[in-house]
């Protein structure tokens, strides 16, 4: 029995050991455990603490240089300032005439293996002109109403987008919309377009979404002149405008115009253009009521009036205004640009300049009109092509490049075509 009670202890000494040595482990176990989560925990804790440091760092240098570059700016503006206050300041201003878009061009530029248009081999013959011109300035006679309610052209024009784009890209920087075709497709299609041209980073005037929007001057500044521009149409092909709505277009009223003159005044301008569409389609000479409104533009404060609409060219001229207080200034009228781009057949419509006026302001602050001179352009439609038959040509280049053998593609027919055309142009102008 004894033998037998010392085997059962040496058993529980032996297992309680067992235990021991187990509990020992298990111990050991969770205290490595312990020590590898609270390594892990450490090092994720300096990795953030670094990394958002780091991040802090970065934004406070980010936030630095951005606080140094507009110090510099700032800096640069106002030496910029003093320099202009100083010196005379003179800068060029092309003007384009009616932006068009009749169905055969928008087919002409369709390309059926993208579903896109390209407008470019358009222009490729004159944008040289437009591009390098310090501000151009043009007048949209169509709509961008989308695709969805199709393309279409007279009586009721909407033209793919695409267009807007490439007009960014010829150098347009200021768009006139208030026409006779801007409700073409009703006050969304008028809504959209604008849209269109805000994407483009086309500055426009004359059609509106909002009665603020109509209340705001558009002012662009050209080598630090600032200049105002109003612009106004004599309707828009009787459809009506809605009556809730009645800001959406700028039209020819005398109160409405003075009223916008005077606001844009408030915003002390150096230069104030207005835009007029107005006159009498296909007429190449002004009427009465033109001028009786160029008087009027010139004597409220206007320094410069770009007509459109008649499709074709009307004369121009630079004038000297006496205001009532009996002092003067400059003054330049063109009563039709005639069409930029088009696809008419009658006389005169498929000829158009782009215009180049030398403008200077003084250290006086007086505006002058230095010289004012054209580029004589074509809308040529090559027969012979299937497609991209549409093009603008730069008359005087292309007539010299034809009598000095340079261009063996220009027909004698296109030559003398040129030469009737460029007559036709300098017969107007010189009126």
């Amino acid at each position: 029995m004894e033998r037998n009670r010392r085997t059962r202890n040496r058993n529980r000494i032996r297992k309680s050991n067992n235990s021991d040595i187990d509990y020992k482990k298990t111990n050991k176990f969770l205290i490595c455990s312990i020590s590898l989560l609270l390594i892990i925990f450490i090092f994720i804790a300096v990795f953030y603490y670094f990394k958002n440091r780091n991040d802090y760092n970065n934004l406070v240098e980010t936030s630095k240089q951005e606080l140094e570059k507009e110090q510099e700016e700032a800096k640069s503006n106002s030496n910029n300032n003093s320099e202009s206050e100083s010196s005379d300041i003179s800068f060029t201003l092309a003007a384009i005439g009616d932006i068009m878009c009749h169905n055969t061009q928008y087919i002409d530029a369709y390309n059926k293996d993208t579903d896109t248009y390209d407008f470019s081999y358009v222009f490729e013959n004159i944008s040289l002109y437009t591009k390098t011109a310090d501000i151009c300035i043009g007048n949209l006679e169509t709509t961008f109403a989308g695709e969805d309610i199709g393309y279409s052209s007279y009586p009721t024009f909407n033209t793919p987008d695409e267009l807007a784009y490439k007009l960014k890209d010829i150098g347009i920087d200021v768009l006139s919309t208030a026409g006779n075709h801007s409700l073409d497709k009703g006050f969304d299609g008028l809504s959209r377009t604008i849209d269109v041209l805000n994407d483009a980073d086309i500055s426009h005037l004359g059609t509106y979404k909002s009665k603020e929007e109509q209340d705001t001057t558009l002012i662009k500044y050209v080598k630090g002149v600032k200049i105002a521009f109003v612009n106004y149409t004599y309707g828009t092909n009787g459809i009506s405008i809605p009556s809730d709505k009645q800001f959406c277009v700028n039209l020819i009223d005398e109160n409405l115009i003075k009223e916008q003159i005077d606001k844009a005044k408030q915003e002390e301008p150096d230069i104030i253009i207005a835009c007029m569409h107005w006159g009498s389609e296909y007429k190449t000479t002004q009427n009465s009521t033109q001028e009786d409104l160029a008087d009027f533009l010139f004597q409220n404060g206007v320094d410069i009036i770009l007509g459109t609409h008649p499709h074709v060219l009307e004369p121009m001229e630079k004038r000297t205004v006496t205001l009532d207080d009996g002092t003067t200034k400059d003054g330049f009228v063109i009563y039709s640009l005639g069409n930029f781009i088009a696809d008419q057949n009658a006389e005169y419509t498929r000829d158009s300049i782009i215009l180049n006026l030398d403008i200077t302001k003084h250290t006086d602050g007086k505006i002058s009109i230095d010289n004012y001179e054209y580029v004589p352009i074509y809308m040529y439609k090559d027969t012979s092509k299937d497609k991209q038959k549409m093009k603008l040509l730069d008359i005087n280049k292309t007539i010299y490049n034809y009598e000095n053998y340079i261009d063996p593609s220009i027909s004698e027919k296109l030559y003398n075509t040129l030469k009737e055309e460029l007559s036709k142009i300098q017969s107007i102008l010189d009126k």
